[in-house]
């Protein structure tokens, strides 16, 4: 049995992202088979397809998360044509991912979930809002905080927004595009130009945000220790400028009190309960899915090229 999949064979550019003909994979104890309805799009997949990811080989089906119908079920709790979610534990890494019409995934990854939403819309949740909400949560907001969000317009910034919102923080964003503040939905918007976030944001925040919640990641996480309340909290969990901040000295860049940690969206992978938190909301219309577009398979190379050149705002979705 065959299936059409959009393999990287190699490092290097969208071009290297080829749409084949490959087996469906084989079953096996521990694992199932999704019969993939869409696939949210993340800027992990880019990098890796660039080359950053050591420990991925090639030829690989990217994509770290997917939903759709179990076709095929090891699991006993879980039967065939149940609706699922996977997102991360090397899906599209170690293993063959999202961006293809089945994928297998081990059961521990699976969350299934009962919704009316679309596919693509539901396809647009796992991986952003998890990340948003856990990130969220390992900063501690508390109602009447203030907190500034890097990288504002990113699928994980938009979702963070509207969660803080509905906890009842007060938030404010950044965006590298005079063109996307209109998009932001926070209390206040701050172009970041390249000359002074600060000024920006003490116009409206005199002593700083209480937190930063950062998804620009190395190249913005120093300022936003200086820019954070002195005692206030920075946390990443986004790595839209790389991965490394060169050069770290603790003692002489983190301000007495302050704190500085992080989140990975690993770290929620097979909770199913956020998730479902998560697609209620959606489902209420409390909180918008921040969908910007869907493509097809077919047009993954297009996908790859709006999305390293930054022209969303909001998540993208991959649809075999």
């Amino acid at each position: 049995m065959k299936m059409r999949a959009a393999v990287c064979v190699r490092p290097g550019g969208p071009e290297v992202l080829e749409v084949r003909e490959v087996p469906v994979p084989a079953v096996r104890p521990g694992w199932s088979l999704v019969d993939v309805r869409g696939a949210g799009m993340n800027r992990s997949e880019l990098r890796t397809r660039q080359g950053h990811s050591p420990t991925v080989t090639f030829p690989r089906v990217l994509g770290i998360e997917c939903v759709g119908v179990l076709a095929e079920s090891t699991d006993p709790a879980l039967a065939e044509g149940t609706t699922v979610a996977a997102v991360m534990g090397e899906l599209g890494r170690q293993f063959d991912g999202g961006y293809a019409e089945y994928a297998l995934v081990p059961n521990a990854l699976l969350m299934p979930v009962e919704t009316t939403l679309p596919w693509p819309v539901l396809a647009a949740l796992p991986e952003t809002f998890m990340t948003a909400q856990g990130a969220l949560d390992t900063l501690g907001l508390q109602p009447g905080d203030r907190l500034l969000i890097r990288g504002g317009t990113s699928s994980v910034g938009m979702a963070a927004a509207s969660l803080a919102a509905a906890q009842g923080v007060e938030t404010a964003a950044t965006t590298r595009r005079a063109s996307k503040a209109a998009a932001l939905t926070t209390d206040h918007a701050v172009v970041d130009d390249g000359s002074s976030v600060a000024a920006g944001v003490r116009a409206f925040w005199p002593s700083g945000p209480d937190h930063v919640l950062d998804l620009v990641g190395a190249s913005t996480a120093v300022d936003s220790l200086n820019l954070v309340r002195r005692g206030g909290t920075v946390c990443v969990a986004g790595s839209l400028s790389g991965w490394v901040i060169p050069d770290l000295e603790p003692i002489a860049t983190i301000p007495s009190g302050t704190k500085l940690t992080a989140f990975h969206s690993d770290t929620v992978r097979g909770n199913a309960a956020v998730l479902r938190r998560i697609v209620a909301a959606v489902e209420s219309g409390g909180c918008p899915s921040h969908l910007d577009r869907v493509f097809a398979l077919d047009d993954i190379v297009a996908a790859h090229r709006a999305m390293e050149a930054d022209a969303g705002t909001g998540k993208f979705v991959v649809v075999p």
